[in-house]
């Protein structure tokens, strides 16, 4: 089959890096003639863009990756020419490269997040056939040149658009992969990012998000040839007209700096919501994750920031069960959020990820432990969530309104604090800012109408 009337299917697992790399393995190989689809039983090429963050991630690919095989092979009862491809890809593929090959011989292509750049041309080699055979293809190397400058621009009319402005990780905490899937910190430089970031714009985007595995990280190269920060990045995008929202995730609190508290304070189109990390409210576990931040550095960054912008809120993440912690850890934890007082948390048990410092520890948590201090914790931040949202009735939010609702009749919009808000309305206001009065406020979302 020729690649003129093929189709493909991307699955996105994991953070919202993953959403936007298989934006652009999309946009990467529409020139050549792939249109995309939403089912893998319509797909000739589908593509698993995995997350290897989480043991469960990794099982559900594997999983999923039985399903597609029934698929191909289905589709070759019927047709042997019509062979469907299967690619994995993301982090998964890059660490697990030999193992998914071995576990899944079905497999035909394999690559990692720093090289999907080149889908185009290993898919052309997986279809080039020795001796009737495909080849396998399995690129997992690190590139000397950055894959940006090869991804090309998306055609796709967006109203909230994501933008990659730094990638990697250098911290090496003792319970990540990042370091070892993306490989050491690089920051595209300011040019880049403005550029794309008009192009989405001039598309209809209306709120862009910067992505990052460390993005308070960044560091480009600046339109002064300088290198530049976040926060003075971030001064430059709120110059462009016709942005109304600027957002960043995900951050570290070793790399909080002066300049992005002063956006923060300035810039009105920068949203007073922040997804800032901890993982425990334990100096102990802290020290032995390699976090190199205690709890009293965080709570000083908190009050940095609600000092610099009165009106913020705050996300985090919390692993549960780390090894070694102990009930004093864990009610440490618990007494941070308390203090900080967060809208919403996303919160998970520790699972042991192969190469990394903690799966090799002697003081892993019995699973029931972690079972039940995982539902202590995600208690507590449910109540403060429901509290931040019931906190916003009788309030008038302006809110962005981007996709379709589950109700015939009913759009869903988000807030500047990425609340979902509910309303009744048709596809026609999707990219306006409307300014809705809350009438409910419930555990993950809020309900309004029309002013």
């Amino acid at each position: 089959m020729s690649a003129n009337s093929q189709k493909v299917y991307v699955k996105n697992y994991g953070c919202q890096m993953n959403v936007y790399d298989g934006q652009k393995m999309a946009d990467l190989l529409k020139p050549h003639g792939y249109t995309i689809t939403e089912t893998p039983e319509d797909a000739d090429v589908a593509i698993l863009n995995t997350c290897h963050i989480r043991e469960k991630a990794e099982h559900k690919v594997f999983s999923d990756l039985g399903r597609l095989s029934v698929v191909k092979k289905n589709r070759k009862k019927v047709d042997k020419n019509n062979d469907m491809i299967i690619a994995v890809g993301g982090c998964v593929g890059q660490a697990e490269g030999e193992e998914i090959t071995r576990q899944a011989p079905y497999v035909d292509m394999v690559f990692g997040p720093q090289s999907y750049h080149r889908l185009p041309e290993m898919l052309a080699q997986v279809e080039h056939k020795v001796k009737g055979k495909r080849r396998k293809v399995v690129d997992t190397q690190f590139p000397t040149v950055s894959k940006f400058d090869f991804l090309p621009s998306t055609d796709k009319t967006p109203v909230s658009a994501f933008i990659s402005v730094q990638e990697g990780c250098d911290k090496f905490c003792h319970f990540c992969v990042v370091p070892y899937t993306r490989g050491a910190e690089y920051s595209r430089s300011v040019k880049e990012i403005l550029q794309e970031t008009k192009h989405l714009i001039s598309l209809g985007a209306k709120e862009v998000t910067l992505l990052g595995q460390n993005v308070n990280g960044y560091h480009g190269e600046g339109l002064d040839g300088n290198e530049w920060s976040l926060g003075r990045l971030i001064y430059s995008l709120a110059e462009l007209e016709g942005l109304r929202r600027i957002r960043y995730t995900t951050s570290h609190p070793l790399d909080m700096h002066d300049e992005l508290y002063n956006a923060h304070r300035d810039v009105e189109q920068l949203m007073p919501f922040l997804h800032l990390p901890v993982q425990s409210g334990s100096d102990r576990i802290l020290d032995a994750m390699n976090r190199k931040h205690k709890v009293v550095d965080y709570l000083k960054i908190i009050e940095k920031l609600r000092a610099a912008r009165s009106d913020i809120a705050f996300s985090s993440d919390f692993i549960v069960g780390y090894p070694g912690e102990t009930a004093k850890d864990h009610q440490d934890t618990l007494e941070l959020i308390k203090e900080v007082g967060y809208a919403q948390a996303y919160s998970f048990k520790y699972s042991p990820r192969p190469g990394t410092p903690a799966s090799i520890l002697q003081t892993q948590v019995a699973d029931d432990i972690k079972v039940t201090r995982l539902a202590e914790l995600q208690h507590l931040v449910n109540e403060q969530q429901i509290a931040f949202n019931q906190s916003k009735v009788g309030q008038t939010l302006e809110v962005l309104f981007d996709r379709e609702g589950k109700l015939p009749g009913q759009i869903i919009g988000k807030t500047a604090y990425m609340q979902s808000v509910t309303f009744d309305g048709d596809s026609s206001l999707f990219g306006n800012f409307l300014d809705v009065k809350i009438k409910h406020g419930f555990g993950n979302s809020l309900s309004g109408e029309r002013i």
